[in-house]
């Protein structure tokens, strides 16, 4: 869905109403939430059925969920706000994120307390969409944004990287846990990497480490909806403990995962110059 046309009014109204700067910031916020619609819309079902779903409902709060989650996925095609080649990316995080679930879950790492039909093991199904909404604001982030990266290191690092961060996920259960040089690897790799994007027709950039620390930031809080909704529960948390800030590391990394998936359809993206 090309947006190019709404985006120009949005500036147009907000430019003669505030400074340039404070109406390319509230543009750039706008922006981002486009790009989050699926994650947003998302965390909009885990709390609207949290404060109105029956308790004695014949479908299941969770199932519900998933269903809600996969019209939603339905939707986001039928009207083109994502395109097929980006669907077969978020499905491949949606794997990925499921497969890691079944394996914490029976960890005793986190925990989902509601019953449900629709489940895998101790996992229900709507579980992969949050990994799913990760990969569809990469992608639509990308093109929302006309995001390009650059200097980029070789596309093998990147691949490496988040196979490492992938294969730590399971194994610092039972070994040394490397998350400590996985993002130091990170920062290494990717600290002369910048990301331009758009807003309008000014060009800004951050360094991809930034970014990857502000997105988790934006994750975390996410995370501390679902466990305050009782939606997921980690190990020796309370109704009203936060989220621990270590889960922030686990985003950060986990992201890393994420674009390594994303720019399988977005190499585009990678410039070597500005």
């Amino acid at each position: 869905m090309n947006t190019r046309h709404l985006e120009k009014l949005l500036g147009d109204r907000l430019r003669r109403h505030f400074p340039h700067h404070i109406s390319a910031f509230a543009l750039f916020i706008a922006k981002l939430a486009w790009a989050a619609l699926f994650g947003g819309m998302l965390l909009l079902g885990i709390l609207m059925t949290k404060a109105f779903w029956p308790l004695d409902a014949t479908v299941a709060r969770y199932d519900a969920l998933t269903l809600y989650a996969l019209t939603l996925q339905i939707l986001m095609i039928a009207l083109r706000i994502e395109t097929w080649s980006e669907m077969w990316v978020i499905l491949l995080f949606h794997g990925t994120g499921t497969a890691m679930e079944l394996f914490k879950t029976n960890m005793g790492s986190w925990t989902y307390p509601e019953p449900s039909l629709l489940r895998i093991d101790q996992v229900p199904l709507f579980s992969g969409f949050m990994y799913a909404a990760v990969g569809s604001f990469m992608t639509r982030a990308i093109r929302v944004f006309d995001m390009s990266f650059t200097p980029f290191p070789p596309i093998g690092w990147l691949y490496g990287l988040g196979l490492l961060i992938y294969i730590n996920f399971f194994t610092h259960h039972y070994i040394l846990d490397l998350r400590f040089a996985l993002f130091a690897a990170s920062v290494v790799i990717f600290w002369r990497t910048r990301i331009y994007f758009r807003i309008e027709t000014g060009w800004y950039w951050m360094p991809l480490p930034i970014a990857a620390l502000l997105s988790s930031v934006f994750l975390w809080v996410a995370e501390n909806i679902g466990t305050l909704t009782r939606t997921w529960s980690y190990a020796g948390q309370s109704n009203w403990d936060l989220v621990s800030l270590s889960k922030m590391g686990s985003w950060y990394l986990l992201l890393y995962i994420s674009f390594a998936s994303v720019l399988l359809v977005n190499r585009d993206a990678i410039k070597k110059a500005p």
